[in-house]
Formats: structure tokens, sequence, C-alpha cells
């Protein structure tokens, strides 16, 4: 049985985006288009939160505030 891993880095939701959003194109489906637009935004705030955290425990481990 398969594990589920959480996807921290926001990769898969920006690659998953990016297949949305081209399917949509292709096919002309605006809400398939959007759909994936919104999941590859999804996995760059994802992207932007865990460089933020990294950035607090590096601060952390250095006695910076």
């Amino acid at each position: 049985m398969r594990k589920m891993v959480k996807d921290k880095s926001g990769l898969k939701d920006k690659v998953v985006g990016a297949l949305k959003e081209a399917e949509g194109k292709v096919t002309g489906d605006k809400l398939r288009e959007a759909e994936g637009k919104a999941q590859k935004a999804k996995g760059k705030v994802k992207d932007k939160i865990n460089d933020a955290k990294e950035e607090i425990e590096r601060r952390k481990e250095e006695g910076v505030t």
C-alpha cells in the first residue's frame, strides 16, 4: 500500500496545474483552464510558505530575530 506524502514544495500542484491549463486550452474548456491556473498558483504559494519557514528556521539556528 502506498503512503500519502504531503507535497510541501508545491511542485505537484504546479505540474498538475500546468497540465490542466494546457488541457483546457486545447479543448477550449475555460473552466478547466482556470482550474489549472488556480492549481499552479496554489503550488507557487506553497513554495513561498516553505521558503518563509526555512528562513525562520535558519534565523532561529543563527540566533537572529
